[in-house]
């Protein structure tokens, strides 16, 4: 389930000055107060002891392991000896990024003293302290320099980093689901859970279809009602269009996803899920076919809530689903679909699951007599992605064992889609032709889904990957 984060915002100093200049220590530990309205309400922030002596440091370490945080933004408000830094280099194995903010946008040189040079010297230890990580072994900590009045500029690269520890967040302690199996000869699907869990920290858990089933059962008339009631206010139900594929949604079709609906809320509840990966072909319109087969609805709306699902049972999917979630581009499961040279657009959908939080208007249920490349029929959702900035990740896993991001931007734009109870968004990418896109998308080896999510959000990519050493690829 959704983990929020825990960050501390760590003041640092020099206990020499506060002996030497009355008044300074108050001044400078002011500066961490002014710092916390930075941050966006997604996280839970701290402020911990001013720190401005080495047995200060360890006693505020010890605190923060204490409190399992998440991430450290460390305010250097005037100059320090790295001694003070290192303890949190060597003992906290969580993201540290160093914050020099100058008070000052520059110094009034002709009425100038020493302590307001000290007071104005937050990027004084910063080479220090920065090198020191370096000497220990440890992560170079990511800097964030700015004078004061500079606020926009401090509170965009602020709220980059936590949305990257939210992101990080998001996989520790958690369970990612993984149900079925994968879809039949589709290599890049298969992902090692152990080489998961080694970089990700997560557990993959397996399920069982047998186990749906018994949570189908326990649905209630009354749950049924609720959810079909839910699935009315959320979605456009449409009559067939002109592809022959699709069909009037009758009302026992709604039951039957509603009651699907329902048993995977209990599965992800039971569970205590994150994410979830399935995917179930079965044969001969048995149960476990007809469960798979009506698990769109239910998969989208638990997407929409930020417990992302990825069909197919695309492991790698899922956790970049994750990631476009907690870095505020929600996160819709999508691959690649035909291109418009004369639009310059490559159509970007699936067939599901979904994000409707960030569709384009009130999302369409279509009745769909088969699925294309699976068995059975159902319920398909149908939307495009809100216009305007749009971001593409993807996971791959290498050969050298490493997992490798492979991110995009481009332009979600208005305009005609087809009619297929599937998602499909018109992506533009802005000063290139869209043949060559795709061409440079596929030779940076993704695998073939992908999440989708709307903003640009290359920054919170690259710093996510940054925190947690894994390869990235901006195409």
């Amino acid at each position: 389930m959704q983990n929020k984060p825990l960050i501390a915002i760590v003041p640092l100093g020099h206990y020499i000055y506060f002996q030497q200049f009355e008044g300074l220590y108050e001044e400078l530990e002011q500066k961490s107060r002014l710092f916390l309205r930075y941050f966006e309400s997604t996280t839970d922030v701290i402020i911990t002891d001013y720190v401005d002596r080495v047995e200060k440091a360890f006693e505020v370490v010890r605190y923060l392991k204490s409190k399992d945080v998440d991430g450290i933004f460390m305010l250097l408000t005037t100059y320090l000896p790295s001694s003070l830094a290192a303890p949190f280099a060597n003992y906290l194995d969580v993201p540290q990024i160093l914050i020099g903010i100058q008070p000052l946008d520059h110094l009034d040189y002709e009425k100038c003293t020493t302590y307001m040079q000290l007071v104005n010297d937050d990027i004084c230890a910063m080479p220090e302290i920065a090198g020191v990580y370096l000497r220990l072994g440890r992560s170079m900590p990511p800097c964030i320099v700015a004078a004061a009045g500079e606020n926009e500029k401090i509170r965009r690269d602020v709220q980059i980093w936590q949305r990257a520890i939210a992101a990080k967040t998001a996989f520790k302690y958690a369970q990612f689901g993984y149900l079925g199996h994968t879809y039949e000869g589709m290599y890049d699907m298969h992902t090692d859970p152990t080489a998961f869990s080694a970089t990700f920290k997560s557990h993959v858990k397996m399920l069982e279809m047998c186990e749906l089933a018994q949570y189908a059962d326990q649905v209630t008339p009354a749950m049924i009602d609720n959810k079909i009631s839910t699935i009315e206010k959320t979605f456009s139900i449409q009559d067939p269009s002109i592809d022959p594929l699709t069909d009037y949604v009758q009302r026992e079709d709604l039951a039957w996803s509603a009651r699907m609906a329902c048993a995977l809320d209990m599965m992800v509840e039971k569970n205590n899920l994150t994410a979830l990966a399935y995917y179930y072909k079965g044969e001969n319109n048995n149960l476990y076919e007809r469960m798979g087969a009506a698990l769109i609805i239910g998969n989208t709306l638990l997407t929409s809530q930020g417990i992302p699902l990825a069909g197919e049972a695309d492991l790698k999917t899922a956790a970049a689903m994750l990631i476009m979630n907690r870095i505020g581009g929600g996160g819709s499961f999508a691959e690649l679909h035909p291109f418009d040279v004369t639009g310059n657009c490559v159509l970007v959908g699936h067939d599901g699951p979904h994000n409707i939080a960030i569709s384009e208007g009130k999302p369409v249920l279509r009745k769909l007599k088969k699925y294309h490349g699976k068995s059975g029929s159902g319920i398909g959702v149908e939307f495009s992605l809100k216009a305007g900035p749009i971001t593409m990740l993807s996971i791959n896993y290498q050969p050298n064992g490493r997992f490798r991001l492979i991110a995009a931007t481009g332009i979600s734009e208005e305009g005609r889609i087809p009619q297929t109870g599937n998602t499909n968004t018109r992506v533009v990418i802005p000063n290139c032709d869209v043949t060559d896109f795709i061409a440079r998308w596929c030779e940076a080896g993704p695998t073939h889904h992908l999440a989708l999510g709307i903003g640009n959000h290359l920054p919170e990519i690259r710093a996510f990957a940054r925190i947690m050493n894994v390869d990235l690829t901006i195409v």
